[in-house]
């Protein structure tokens, strides 16, 4: 495993992090599928309060306890469950962010979490009182680090320029480069880590049916599920090369990746030992789907 440090922060992650939203199978299952990533090398653990409303912490907290100093534990706040549990509410308020982090804490069985993240954002969000939160809890100790989990970029702007934050979790992969237009160089610019996520377009480029994705029609989709399969065979999967184009961006500091099974983890461990793509394989595949621009949150 191969780990690089996250933006400014003295975080070292794992090329592949654990998105552990998918976890649906259990503790028992879910425990043993985290121990064996951690085997693996895997040291990042993605997680958010919104989460099977909070369940996913728990599960994810009692999975990593025994092994918590080896562990970057990572979650996300701003969304708030209605109390009828009919749904869920934006509110990035410092009061809420101060009230969300300690039902965290509690439910990932930790007095620290490494890297706090708003969970969305937009322009109009009183973001220095949000920041304000954040740095806050830093000094309280309660947090390590900051990050936003956008993908607009107008939201980064206003974070890469107002706040210490150390990351963007954003949606990144060979069907979806407009943060290559609009935010990486900011990013790499201001030294702030990129955690992708999304890498396989929501299966597209993994052997799911094409559809219209974004502004890509079935035809386009098509197109680019074939140029991946075609620098597929038997040393390296489609899911994989295509996780392999992601992780070939130098903004990008790992890929989140959500794992549930054994095979899943597998798989994603591979990756990293499978031949790198050339040159001239990255830019056929860049030509087999053309890139697109954000035309909102500019």
């Amino acid at each position: 495993m191969r780990y690089l440090q996250l933006g400014s922060s003295d975080l070292n992650i794992s090329r592949i992090g654990f998105g552990a939203m998918s976890l649906k199978d259990g503790e028992a299952a879910a425990r043993k599928v985290i121990r064996q990533a951690m085997d693996g090398g895997i040291n990042y653990f993605d997680t958010a309060d919104l989460y099977d409303q909070g369940k996913n912490e728990e599960i994810l907290g009692k999975a990593l306890k025994e092994r918590r100093s080896e562990v970057i534990i990572a979650t996300k706040a701003g969304n708030r469950w209605r109390n009828d549990g009919s749904g869920w509410d934006w509110d990035p308020r410092k009061e809420h962010i101060l009230s969300a982090v300690e039902d965290s804490l509690r439910r990932l069985g930790t007095d620290y979490i490494d890297l706090y993240q708003l969970h969305g954002g937009t322009i109009n969000d009183p973001i220095d009182e949000t920041i304000e939160a954040f740095e806050l809890l830093v000094q309280q100790g309660k947090i390590r680090y900051y990050g936003i989990s956008s993908i607009r970029p107008n939201v980064i702007r206003a974070w890469a320029e107002r706040s210490r934050m150390v990351s963007v979790m954003m949606q990144y992969s060979l069907l979806d480069r407009r943060p290559e237009e609009s935010c990486f160089d900011l990013l790499q610019e201001k030294g702030i880590g990129v955690l992708a996520r999304g890498t396989v377009a929501q299966g597209l480029l993994a052997g799911k049916p094409p559809k219209t994705y974004l502004d890509h029609n079935e035809a386009g989709v098509s197109r680019a599920a074939e140029a991946v399969q075609s620098l597929s065979g038997h040393y390296r999967s489609a899911a994989q090369t295509a996780l392999c184009f992601v992780l070939n961006h130098p903004a990008i500091t790992s890929a989140v990746l959500g794992i549930r099974t054994h095979q899943q983890l597998q798989e994603a461990l591979h990756a990293l030992k499978t031949p790198p793509l050339s040159p001239t394989e990255l830019q056929f595949l860049r030509d087999s789907a053309p890139a697109l621009r954000y035309a909102d949150h500019r």
